[in-house]
């Protein structure tokens, strides 16, 4: 039976980080992927931003590795020539009573170690964005937006020019520890063995685990968010991302932009039972009330469908938004099996940390 020394499974953004470090580490790694190509779900189905840190309660896996993500991502766009722009982000008040929420992000960035932050007036926001209405904001300096697509390809290439491979259309049915390893089945009913197994399957990893033999008492159960983007199709006088205030449940209907400057606005949350990228045109109106809060300028006629995204949650419904879960082997019950769960905004900022993060727990 064949052997691979390391198998990732996944070929999303944050394992394709992983299996990158642990090849330029010297491991000969393989990466899984069931779907034809990389980066098909969540990691190109979301608002490409690179976060700074701010939300997360200090000690978190998600402030640690935002925070540390987002200078190494940034410094690797530059290194690798990945398209990205430093633009910046405004989080608004547009209300006096929104304003003490904005100090609790305040202090809370500060407490993550994230550099720049400040509160500034109508005044100082009507003159950096002047079809923004609010009373008060906090400024950003370190957000900005990158080129996913361009990123993943970085990734593959640092991958394969240090002997990792990926295979594509290639689904994961079941699997085992053994004494000469763990044993993975394909689909199509090839068995071969791993000497380490990680589990970065994103909005499938808690069935990867099932299938893997993980309890399920032990398995943190991933519940799909849903949400759609919309895009807007007039002339853009925006020059840095725009966010409401947030709710437990997502980041709020925000605004950012592509690399070529088109803007968009989402996503918002629907909870579903099953992965299902279908755009559901009835939430216009919501989204047209939401953003006029903040950009009551708004012309509903430039609103277009955009596309959707789902976030793996490993929380209930109306909770708190959860940390990201990583399993090593004393979690999983399976020596040299590792999992990630939950790994939902800020994955893409996070993902070169994560990967430290998880190549140290496996032994480069």
């Amino acid at each position: 039976m064949d052997k691979q020394d390391v198998v990732v499974i996944g070929a999303g953004v944050v394992g394709l980080a992983i299996a990158r470090l642990l090849a330029l580490h010297g491991r000969d790694v393989l990466v899984v992927e069931k779907a034809t190509s990389f980066g098909s779900e969540t990691s190109s189905r979301n608002s490409e931003v690179i976060h700074s840190g701010i939300y997360y309660p200090t000690g978190s896996l998600k402030a640690l590795c935002c925070v540390n993500g987002a200078a190494k991502l940034y410094e690797y766009c530059q290194n690798k020539s990945v398209p990205f722009q430093r633009i910046g982000k405004l989080i608004v008040a547009t209300e006096p009573s929104q304003e003490g929420r904005l100090r609790t992000y305040l202090s809370q960035g500060q407490d993550n170690g994230v550099e720049g932050l400040g509160i500034i007036s109508a005044n100082e926001l009507s003159a950096r964005e002047p079809d923004v209405r609010g009373v008060a904001a906090l400024w950003s300096p370190n957000t900005g937006i990158v080129d996913s697509h361009s990123y993943m390809l970085s990734l593959i290439n640092d991958l394969e020019k240090n002997g990792g491979q990926i295979v594509y259309k290639t689904k994961i049915v079941s699997g085992c520890s053994t004494s000469g390893g763990i044993q993975l089945q394909t689909s199509e009913g090839y068995k071969f063995l791993a000497s380490t197994v990680i589990n970065a399957a994103g909005l499938m990893a808690s069935d990867i685990s099932l299938r893997l033999g993980c309890d399920p008492e032990s398995t943190p159960v991933t519940r799909y968010a849903r949400g759609r983007y919309y895009r807007y199709t007039a002339k853009s006088t925006f020059a840095h991302l725009v966010y409401p205030l947030a709710t437990n449940a997502s980041l709020g209907v925000h605004i950012t932009m592509d690399m070529a400057g088109e803007l968009r606005f989402g996503p918002d949350v629907e909870w579903i039972d099953q992965v299902d990228y279908s755009f559901d045109g009835g939430a216009v109106e919501r989204f047209t009330t939401a953003i006029k809060k903040y950009f009551p300028a708004l012309q509903e006629d430039y609103l277009c469908e955009g596309y959707t995204g789902i976030r793996p949650k490993v929380v209930d419904k109306g909770d708190e938004a959860g940390d990201f879960v990583v399993h090593r082997p004393q979690q999983t019950g399976c020596q040299d099996f590792y999992a990630l769960y939950g790994i939902e905004s800020p994955g893409l900022t996070a993902s070169l940390a994560l990967a430290e993060y998880v190549a140290n727990l496996v032994g480069k």
